[in-house]
């Protein structure tokens, strides 16, 4: 069974702001067993609108089209896909009641947010339980087009909740199982020579897929139909033994929440000291829920005499040494364990560039240490020369090398 996606707002095709939304259908629309034929971004052009419904039709079976349907002037989609329906806006009751439910703790309903009431006259009308902006749902002709919000949390809770369960309802198609492996210490070329001859062998319809991320790798095996789950299990066990330790989670998760996994079970409590990230990596792992039971904060130490004020790193040894260096990286993370008394400390010290490198540490050079109750380790690593990826390559490093630690019990 075929899809497209088809995303709707001059915004995303001026760059003003980045679609979200395909890439994540087009992750849940493959696991329910769609074969997503392709993805489109257009314009607030009611004739493209109309002419891109066209085309598509001709190629897929379900059309998934998100945006252009907010209360202004610039939001045409409703009223288009009338026009290629050849239909007309009726008033309905149960949509505007849906709206006050949603705005009322917010603000006081206006025209324009009441006239979202208005639908299709012949669609199914499915009510935003999150959003004011119904979603309309087209049967035509043995196939299906739904219109969403563009709102990325929006667009989520209606698919999650509406939209796939219809979908897997109306059509009989098999669901992908996929297993998830976050691999370290390889780069994607490392590990695909590694393992080539697992990848050789695997049983007729699975697949396998690299997905680098910065600082670590994600497999991702997956086969169509839920009887081959004993296949699956006899493929996992394969890669497991054949990867071992270097596989460091068995799911699609962030190193900041196999981090924050682990702390929790272990009971123990995080500080982090930063320079070059500039608090990346505080921030990473307060993204997640609950992490205020595991971290207990940071200290931005961008100007040296921060680290020398507030961390008691060494004036002495910053002369010496420079403050990307070694010894630096050391006393920022003793400071900041010592600060907070907290088991665990990850500082770091580098060079994020683009300029401010030196013939002894270029740019992208970054040491990191982390500390786990009374054992450090102190590394160097020499990252590229892009700022926003050595920042990233640093946070995602540091919190490794303290997992490391903490899986070894290295204290």
């Amino acid at each position: 069974m075929k899809a497209a996606i088809v995303t709707i707002g001059d915004e995303i095709l001026i760059g003003q702001i980045v679609d979200t939304n395909s890439a994540w259908m087009a992750q849940n629309l493959t696991l329910a067993g769609f074969e997503v034929e392709e993805m489109q971004s257009i314009g607030d052009n009611a004739q493209q609108i109309k002419d891109t419904i066209s085309d598509v039709f001709q190629r897929v079976d379900v059309v998934l089209m998100t945006g252009g349907l907010g209360p202004t002037k610039d939001d045409i989609t409703k009223k288009t896909l009338c026009e290629y329906f050849d239909t007309t806006l009726v008033f309905d009751d149960a949509v505007l009641d849906n709206i006050r439910n949603v705005i009322s703790n917010f603000t006081s309903l206006n025209e324009l947010t009441r006239n979202q009431a208005y639908v299709p006259r012949n669609c199914t009308v499915i009510q935003n339980k999150v959003g004011t902006a119904p979603i309309t749902w087209f049967d035509h002709k043995d196939k299906v087009l739904v219109s969403m919000p563009g709102v990325p949390h929006e667009m989520r809770y209606v698919m999650e909740n509406e939209i796939l369960p219809r979908l897997k309802n109306k059509y009989d198609i098999e669901a992908y199982l996929k297993r998830v492996f976050i691999v370290k210490g390889y780069t994607e070329s490392a590990l695909a020579m590694y393992i080539a001859d697992f990848e050789d062998n695997l049983p007729q319809g699975f697949g396998l897929a690299y997905l680098p991320s910065l600082g670590l790798m994600k497999l991702r095996l997956f086969v169509r139909g839920e009887h081959r789950l004993p296949e699956m299990e006899a493929e996992v066990e394969k890669l497991q033994a054949l990867l071992g330790d270097a596989i460091i989670a068995e799911e699609d998760i962030s190193p900041e929440k196999i981090l924050g996994v682990r702390l929790f079970e272990k009971g123990l409590t995080l500080g982090t000291a930063e320079s070059c990230t500039g608090g990346n990596i505080a921030h990473m792992i307060t993204s997640v829920p609950g992490s205020s039971k595991y971290f207990k904060g940071s200290v931005v130490s961008y100007a040296n005499e921060e680290k020398v004020n507030v961390l008691h790193v060494s004036q002495e040894n910053i002369d010496k040494y420079t403050a990307v260096s070694e010894i630096v990286a050391t006393q920022m993370a003793k400071g900041i364990q010592q600060l907070l008394n907290v088991d665990c400390a990850i500082a770091t010290t580098g060079i994020a560039g683009p300029d401010g490198g030196t013939e002894e540490n270029p740019v992208g050079t970054v040491w990191i240490c982390t500390v786990y109750k009374n054992k450090s380790i102190t590394k160097r690593y020499q990252f590229g020369k892009y700022r926003e990826s050595n920042i990233m390559r640093a946070s995602n490093n540091g919190m490794l090398q303290l997992l490391e630690m903490i899986d070894n019990n290295t204290y």
